[in-house]
Order: C-alpha cells, then structure tokens, then sequence
C-alpha cells in the first residue's frame, strides 16, 4: 500500500498543478475568432499575454502528462478496467499532441502577427490548429475517468461533480470542432467555459488523490479482501 499511496499522491499532486495553471491559462485565452485575419490582430495586439498564457499552457500540459504517466504505473481502481487505463494513456497522448501547439503559439505565431505576415501566420496557425485536436481528446479522457468516479460509492469526488465534469469534458470535445471547423461562434465559447469546469474538476480531483487515503483509490479486489 505504501507504493500505491505514493504514486496516487504524486500523481494527484502533479494533475492539480497542471489544471491550476490550465484554469489560469484558459482565463487569460479567451474564445478563439473564427477568421485567422482577426485572430492575427488579436494576437498582435497582445502578443506578450498570448506569449506568456502559451508558455503556461506548455508547462501545464507537460504537467498531465506526467500525472498520467505516474497514474498508470501505481495500480489502482483509477486503471483498473480497460477503458480507465485508455483514458490515462489518452491523457498523456492528448497532453504531448497539444503542448507541441501551445509552444508554436508562444513562438511562431505572435512573431508572424506582429510582422504582419498573414501568409506565415496562417502557415503556422494551421499547424497550431492541427496539433491543439489532441486537447479534444485530453477531454474526452477527462469524461470517462469522470464518469468512471461517478460510479464508484465511496470515490475521492462527490458524485454530482464528476457527471459535471463528464458533461464538461463532452463539450470541450464537441465544442472545439464546431468553432474551429464549422466556424460556430458560440463553439469556441463552449469549449472555453467546458474546459474551465473540466479542468477546475481535475483540480480538485488532484488534489483529492494528492491527500486520500489508500482505501479510496485501492482496487476492487484489495477492498474486497480487507
């Protein structure tokens, strides 16, 4: 028990500063135009905050894939099915697929929007674009260990908040297309206010596992046992 406790705390410990920063980081974003020449003057008109808010999201990403990593190394009820251990690998996928995004967006792209440079702003935001789908799917993951906490009657969440952060992780991966591919403006506000609950959920979720004891996130067969 005493590995179990340690890599579940860790793991909780490094997914809350990951969504601490994420909530920070999504305040600071805002909802993403639909045209690139608009979201080229956004950027160029504030090319130091976008420049900071993607750093932070780089490091916050980097931050869930190491939670997700720890996570599927410490055996525990949160891997135990075969859909909770995709989830996690998911995470880590989805986390390295984006961060490669939001460190282009603090490079690359202000650079572009300040020269003026429509052409190699949308080069680049294209691929910015491209790349940030995989935080589509970091959502997805987030639903289904959200889900998977709902069921479970003595978990680290209250039931009530892990089916928010299922609804939430949904609309975070709807959300994304319709604004970004189907230039629906009200869906880069769903995915803006969807990936705040999430990712406040995850935060509190962290640091739930950061302090719980080993009987909350132990396996069915070891509850069983004891």
């Amino acid at each position: 028990m005493a590995h179990l406790d340690t890599g579940i705390r860790v793991a909780g410990g490094w997914l809350a500063i990951a969504s601490a920063l994420m909530a920070m980081v999504l305040i600071g974003h805002g909802p993403i135009p639909s045209e690139t020449a608009d979201q080229m003057t956004l950027v160029a008109g504030a090319s130091s905050r976008w420049i900071i808010v993607h750093w932070m999201a780089a490091a916050s990403l980097s931050m869930f894939a190491i939670a997700g990593l720890i996570m599927l190394t410490a055996s525990s009820r949160l891997t135990e099915a075969w859909w909770t251990m995709s989830a996690w690998a998911v995470v880590i996928l989805g986390a390295l697929w984006t961060m490669t995004t939001a460190v282009a967006e603090a490079t690359a792209v202000p650079a572009a929007a300040r020269a003026e440079d429509l052409a190699r702003f949308e080069a680049w935001w294209a691929f910015a674009e491209a790349k940030s789908t995989g935080f589509m799917f970091l959502a997805l993951a987030v639903a289904v260990i959200a889900g998977n906490e709902a069921r479970v009657p003595r978990g680290a969440m209250p039931a009530w908040a892990s089916w928010m952060a299922v609804a939430a992780g949904v609309g975070a991966f709807l959300g994304w297309p319709l604004g970004m591919w189907f230039g629906v403006a009200m869906g880069s506000v769903v995915w803006l206010a969807s990936s705040l609950v999430m990712s406040l959920w995850t935060l509190w979720f962290g640091w739930s596992l950061a302090r719980t004891a080993s009987t909350v996130v132990a396996s069915t067969g070891a509850r069983s046992r004891a």
